[in-house]
């Protein structure tokens, strides 16, 4: 402890802070790869809005745990590292300051970019309206059966159950896709 006695109160409190915190940081990552920490009650969060946006405009969004810390650790290891370089304190303060809203605002970043890959990516029918089809099997005239068309949706082709208001459309055509019909069923018209 003698080590810490030496030193200037600002460095020494830059140090307090760092330690306790970058400890806590490596449980954290510790734990997030072990996959413990993940809404198991094992994480206090102070969250105002369940609905808040990832890095909306929510205040609340702003408070848990781990901004807090990832907030230290910025804070702290920038004060450190400076230290010697930056003599005015309350210069060295406001660098400590911005850096641990940056790490903050990293952390949000990475978030909201990982949230993109739980993202629902999966096919509906009505991701085909409007496109351009083929008709792959002949479809009837109105109202008398269906027939089915194969239509290219985010570089996937899929063959969908179609039928059509005016006459029969044979196979091989191209259709445009105009109404859906129970969800499932596309309603087609000649190009």
């Amino acid at each position: 402890m003698e080590f810490f006695e030496q030193m200037d109160v600002v460095l020494r409190t830059y140090w307090y802070v760092a330690l306790p915190t970058s400890l806590i940081f490596i449980i954290q990552t510790v734990m997030s790869f072990m996959g413990i920490d993940g809404g198991d009650g094992m994480e206090a969060e102070i969250d105002f809005d369940a609905d808040a946006d990832i890095g909306g405009d929510d205040i609340g969004s702003w408070f848990s745990i781990k901004n807090l810390i990832n907030f230290l650790l910025g804070f702290s290891w920038t004060g450190i590292s400076f230290y010697t370089t930056i003599s005015n304190t309350i210069l060295l303060i406001i660098l400590s300051i911005a850096v641990g809203v940056g790490f903050v605002w990293l952390f949000f970043v990475v978030m909201k970019q990982m949230m993109k890959l739980g993202e629902d990516n999966s096919f509906k029918p009505a991701h085909a309206l409007f496109h351009t089809a083929e008709v792959y099997l002949p479809i009837p005239g109105y109202k008398e059966g269906k027939g089915k068309v194969t239509v290219s949706v985010k570089g996937s082709s899929r063959e969908l159950d179609a039928i059509t208001l005016n006459q029969a459309i044979p196979a091989g055509e191209a259709v445009k896709i105009v109404a859906l019909e129970n969800e499932d069923l596309l309603i087609v018209e000649s190009l």
